[in-house]
């Protein structure tokens, strides 16, 4: 079973399932009237759910055998006020599915965020000692980081598995408006304006445009996805990013690059509900994960962009 699996990274994970030969999928997801339903194109799967169905048959214990759960459908807009759904769309339906999984043997691996790290003043410590002192500056954060410590306190987090993914980037993101990735807005900016706006930087010691990431291709993500669905052994809590924060200027020389154009880059003034919220540095710890055997190197953020521009971007 894959959640979201009309999203972004839902269904990379179910493509990348069916290219190594599992083609009983049980997608979930509420399609809507927007034009995420493209990204069910050329996915084999036996069904697709909406999430209410999902959960009255979990309710219900009316669901069939589910070898594996990836849970990667959530609300993911950091800009999301209504604390309510959140807590109810991103923390209960998650405890259900999970509960669900390990009462019937499943394997079930779900998506956290790196926005549980908030500011980062804490550092990015994927390791279970970090984890209750974390403070979101969102309640998206929030409502991520409110399971994380229920699996934690409750002991299950040895038993199952939590990704906290960075910055990613990648084909499957054409539906999510403003929460896509910088280079897809880049690449559209470039297109029809010959440059790439970046916010300004507020901070003496931090020039334009240097405020860093940790971006992460899609493709890695997924890699370590399914490598913690298929390896109990890599249970628990860990980071999905690559280890190697980058600049917002060396992101948008990249997509120039990738276009075959000189760079022009504006710096623009951040919005003021933005500013006290603002990450100036995200770096994901990877030790963990490397511990727990994944040993695949991650894309360079040039040959990513390379890549998804030329070979994705560039067709539309």
């Amino acid at each position: 079973m894959v959640t979201g699996a009309a999203g972004f990274i839902g269904r990379n994970v179910a493509a990348e399932l069916n290219r190594r030969g599992e083609e009983r999928l049980l997608l979930v997801d509420d399609l809507g009237t927007d034009e995420r339903w493209k990204n069910l194109q050329g996915l084999v799967f036996e069904d697709i759910w909406p999430i209410e169905r999902l959960r009255g048959a979990v309710a219900a214990d009316g669901l069939p055998p589910v070898k594996a759960v990836y849970h990667l459908g959530a609300c993911s807009a950091t800009t999301e006020t209504d604390a309510d759904y959140l807590l109810d769309n991103n923390t209960r339906y998650t405890r259900e599915l999970c509960e669900w999984c390990l009462e019937r043997g499943a394997r079930f691996v779900y998506a956290s965020s790196a926005a549980t790290y908030g500011d980062g003043s804490q550092g990015y410590s994927d390791d279970d000692a970090a984890t209750p002192g974390l403070a979101p500056l969102n309640m998206y954060g929030m409502s991520k980081q409110l399971f994380d410590l229920w699996a934690l306190r409750s002991g299950v987090l040895g038993r199952i598995a939590g990704l906290k993914y960075f910055n990613v980037y990648g084909p499957g993101e054409d539906h999510k408006g403003d929460m896509r990735s910088v280079i897809h807005k880049a690449h559209g900016q470039i297109r029809e304006t010959g440059k790439v706006r970046l916010f300004k930087s507020y901070r003496p010691e931090v020039a334009d445009g240097e405020q860093v990431r940790d971006f992460v291709y899609v493709k890695d993500a997924v890699d370590v996805t399914l490598f913690c669905g298929e390896n109990e052994k890599a249970s628990g809590l860990y980071n999905c990013g690559t280890g190697q924060a980058r600049s917002w200027n060396d992101l948008a020389k990249a997509v120039f690059s990738a276009m075959g154009r000189e760079p022009e880059i504006e710096y623009i003034e951040m919005p003021d509900t933005l500013r006290d919220k603002y990450q100036y540095f995200t770096q994901a710890e990877m030790g963990k994960l490397r511990a727990a055997g994944y040993d695949r190197p991650f894309t360079k953020l040039e040959d990513g962009i390379r890549e998804y521009v030329q070979g994705h971007l560039a067709r539309k």
